[in-house]
């Protein structure tokens, strides 16, 4: 069970979102870019990867209500 948790974290978009938020967290820290700026692409980031997290539960659940 935590091998399988495991695998569906480690995919292409949670590796993605992972990187941008170290990226950015950098960025605001060593003062490239402002608290306003962090926020607002962070905002953005995690909305769409939980946004998208959403959507393919979603479509799960609709095929295997499909196939019984």
């Amino acid at each position: 069970m935590f091998m399988e948790k495991l695998a569906k974290l480690i995919n292409l978009k949670s590796i993605v979102t992972i990187l941008l938020t170290i990226v950015f967290c950098y960025l605001a820290i060593i003062g490239t870019i402002g608290a306003d700026l962090f926020m607002a692409i962070f905002t953005v980031v995690i909305g769409f990867y939980f946004g998208n997290q959403a959507a393919d539960k979603q479509v799960e659940q609709i095929l295997e209500q499909s196939k019984k």
